[in-house]
């Protein structure tokens, strides 16, 4: 395990429910928090405003002499997460990558199950002008990979992405318990976005769609995940697609800004995205 990573874990709550038992509610500004101690609050960028696109809230990231757009698409099991959630790593994709970052705040389950989510990210999408990447980290990965089935864009970015919902990969039983996101907790994720749907839905597991005509992919994985063998079974089956597991990393590193490993891993995805749009 990386040292700083391992620090953070040990740094957890260790009383309380386990995290699969706590209120919907109280769970969102767990996250939250977690994300404004571990993200720090990240490197400037030359204009940023927050907005509505298609009539979804949005924050735009713009650093001068920008060229190209990524949308991207907040994890949180599609029940946790905003724009606020990914402010840090956003910032730092536009700068590392010189391009426009439209960070959407689709609408959340319970409240609003599957599809409302994924009709929020393919219509802010669909609306963007000139070359996309579309880039999305845990559940906002799962829905990146199916607007990127729909809507044609230059690249699609893949972090530690959920692509089935059958929940038995050996990572599964692997990493369940002592590295933060558990098998029950992406039970519960699954229950409240599916809302009686059927995970065998191609638009709720893309790893059981046609794939044959699926743009690009630079795809990361964290080595100590439940989520580790779905996402690389995904990037198995894309016709192009650049795989970057990260060693000694665990399910929600990637935002965590005040990381180097987190820096670093946003660093290497940026050259990809800057290659796509260019």
């Amino acid at each position: 395990m990386n040292p700083e990573l391992q620090r953070i874990l040990d740094a957890f709550p260790q009383d309380g429910p386990p995290a699969h038992e706590v209120p919907i509610e109280q769970a969102r500004t767990a996250h939250l928090t977690e994300t404004e101690v571990l993200a720090g609050e990240g490197v400037p960028v030359d204009h940023v405003r927050d907005d509505e696109i298609a009539g979804v809230p949005v924050r735009v990231y713009e650093p001068d002499g920008w060229r190209g757009t990524v949308a991207y698409l907040h994890g949180g099991g599609w029940v946790m997460g905003s724009r606020d959630s990914v402010d840090a790593v956003c910032r730092a994709l536009a700068v590392d990558a010189g391009a426009r970052v439209v960070s959407v705040d689709y609408r959340l389950a319970p409240e609003h199950p599957f599809p409302a989510g994924l009709h929020d990210a393919l219509n802010v999408v669909k609306a963007l002008d000139g070359p996309v990447a579309v880039a999305g980290d845990s559940a906002g990965g799962n829905l990146a990979a199916v607007v990127a089935l729909k809507v044609p864009v230059r690249l699609q970015l893949l972090i530690y992405p959920v692509t089935d919902a059958a929940l038995n990969t050996p990572s599964y039983s692997e990493f369940d318990g002592d590295y933060g996101l558990t098998a029950a907790s992406m039970r519960r994720f699954w229950n409240l976005y599916l809302d009686g749907a059927s995970g065998l839905d191609p638009d709720v597991s893309p790893l059981r769609a046609d794939l044959s005509g699926a743009p690009p992919a630079y795809v990361i994985t964290a080595s100590h995940d439940v989520l580790r063998d779905e996402g690389e079974a995904y990037a198995a089956k894309l016709p192009q697609a650049d795989l970057r597991r990260v060693e000694g990393s665990v399910h929600g590193f990637w935002r965590w800004q005040t990381t180097e490993i987190a820096r670093a891993t946003v660093r290497d995805a940026a050259r990809a995205v800057r290659q796509a749009l260019d």
